[in-house]
């Protein structure tokens, strides 16, 4: 099984992933975590060089950058989830069409070159205004955080896709152990009791 949290930076994804996983494990699942973008990688490094300003790449060039940023970790994925292990991306397929759409790019396109990676089976959506990001964080802030305009279209573009039956929007701007609840009970349903359990 394949989670993805999207939301808009500090909407409390990397949060809410370490509190999933440690549910999980709790229960006895085999549970591996990742965040995009890598910033560890080649092209994890080139998209860190142009959101600290200092490389200056065209939009769709910059998601292409971050999906092949993705495909660097195909294999571990596909490995995982043939083990029987859950997978929590902080980032995934959602974030290029939201972002990509809000600077103008074709959603469509965004979707079609990732249909290589494995789906999510669900897609938990934090969301928050895009000025309680700025309250959260008001410093340090990168070349799309300081975008409050285009925070506002990014938003749009989440909600759009969490129309989709595999989505689940949570208010975000709630305290994050509520957070945190709501996101196990959506969940838990979806979980299969034939999935392997951790083994000590």
């Amino acid at each position: 099984m394949l989670i993805a949290f999207e939301g808009l930076d500090q909407s409390g994804k990397a949060t809410q992933t370490r509190q999933l996983r440690a549910r999980l494990e709790q229960h006895g699942r085999k549970v591996h975590t990742l965040s995009f973008p890598d910033y560890e990688t080649p092209i994890g490094r080139e998209i860190r060089s142009a959101l600290d300003d200092e490389r200056n790449f065209a939009a769709d060039v910059m998601q292409l950058l971050y999906v092949a940023n993705r495909f660097e970790h195909k294999a571990r994925i596909d490995s995982w989830l043939a083990n029987g292990a859950i997978v929590i991306c902080d980032r995934y397929r959602a974030s290029s069409v939201a972002y990509g759409e809000a600077q103008g790019l074709d959603p469509a396109w965004l979707e079609s070159m990732q249909h290589p990676l494995p789906a999510p089976e669900v897609t938990i959506y934090l969301d928050i205004a895009p000025e309680t990001g700025v309250r959260r964080k008001s410093a340090g802030r990168d070349l799309y955080e300081r975008d409050l305009s285009l925070l506002v279209r990014v938003r749009a573009s989440y909600r759009r896709q969490a129309a989709q039956p595999d989505w689940v929007l949570v208010n975000a701007e709630l305290p994050p152990d509520h957070v945190a609840d709501v996101v196990m009970r959506a969940i838990q349903p979806r979980l299969s009791p034939s999935s392997n359990p951790a083994r000590s």
